[in-house]
């Protein structure tokens, strides 16, 4: 998984002078941390209809008919609804390659939730809305990772974010070197464990799923379902409690080899992440130890050891 990685991003968040007041939101995750691993596709949906920089600012104005237009906020000139619109559509449409979306927080055209909603009257406002081309971003393309630049700022949903990057790469990859059953089901394999972190329920119910496959006479209708189902499914934040309980499962394959003051250190190392006393690199490191002196062929295989590079230091505060 060296390749780097294509993901779309608001082009301010690079560090581009698109917005209205000239400026811009340059983003130092995106910009410097995750840099080295993606190959960014900037946009900027308000540029590229052919707004100025600087210009007007831009917000959703609900209409009369409890629609939400896109205005300029000193009232002057016509809506952009349709032009927004008829880009974002037209662009969205050449993007399907994308493993992830960095948008901009609060953009009429780029934010993914709690944008702004005026009313047409006055500053009233509710924070409820999309931004359209956000809105169509996720409408075509539902499986893909989209996270704004402000939630990045959460350690955990970061994690979460990258994790589901790199799995959708991988599965992208999959899908592009042909399709057999054999490749799904080892694909699905090796996410197993890291399914389980995310979640219980919905790792037996896509366990059932692909158990079925033999039943899709189309191995792409099958795949077009088992990457919604895997991508929604990894939308789930991995709880302490489900990582507990991961890693608790993996250190009974090491039983046999360890002895009771090795056992011991490791289960109180668990129980001390379970508590919140440890991040998550100190029992995953003695594991992986472990694993690397009493090597097991499934367990060796596991995405959950090395979801995305270990440069990124994901797993080091949490």
């Amino acid at each position: 998984m060296s390749e780097k990685i294509p993901v779309g991003i608001s082009a301010c968040l690079l560090g581009d002078s698109v917005r209205f007041d000239g400026g811009h939101k340059r983003c130092a995750f995106a910009a410097e941390d995750l840099a080295p691993f993606m190959r960014y596709e900037p946009v900027c949906p308000e540029m590229a209809i052919g707004l100025p920089t600087p210009r007007p600012a831009l917000r959703l104005t609900e209409t009369a008919e409890n629609s939400v237009e896109l205005c300029f906020s000193n009232g002057k000139g016509d809506p952009l609804t349709q032009e927004m619109q008829s880009f974002s559509e037209k662009k969205i449409a050449s993007l399907h390659h994308l493993c992830g979306y960095i948008v901009c927080a609060k953009s009429p055209s780029c934010g993914m939730e709690r944008v702004r909603v005026y009313q047409p009257e006055n500053n009233n406002n509710r924070k409820e809305g999309v931004g359209i081309f956000t809105r169509e971003l996720m409408k075509q393309m539902p499986w893909l990772p989209v996270e704004e630049d402000g939630r990045l700022h959460d350690p955990v949903l970061r994690e979460n974010f990258v994790e589901r990057i790199y799995t959708l790469h991988e599965f992208n990859q999959l899908w592009r070197s042909g399709l057999t059953r054999g490749k799904l089901i080892a694909f699905h394999s090796r996410y197993k464990l890291t399914l389980l972190a995310h979640s219980q329920p919905e790792y037996r119910e896509i366990g059932r799923f692909v158990a079925a496959i033999e039943q899709w006479p189309s191995l792409e209708a099958f795949a077009f379902e088992y990457r919604q189902r895997l991508m929604d499914l990894l939308k789930h934040k991995a709880t302490r409690g489900n990582h507990t309980n991961v890693m608790m499962h993996v250190q009974g394959y090491f039983r046999p080899q360890l002895n009771a003051k090795q056992r011991e250190e490791l289960t109180s190392l668990i129980d001390h992440y379970r508590q919140g006393l440890q991040p998550l690199l100190a029992p995953m490191t003695l594991l992986k130890h472990y694993m690397s002196e009493y090597p097991d062929p499934y367990l060796t295989q596991q995405r959950y050891f090395e979801p995305y590079p270990e440069a990124l230091r994901l797993r080091y505060g949490h």
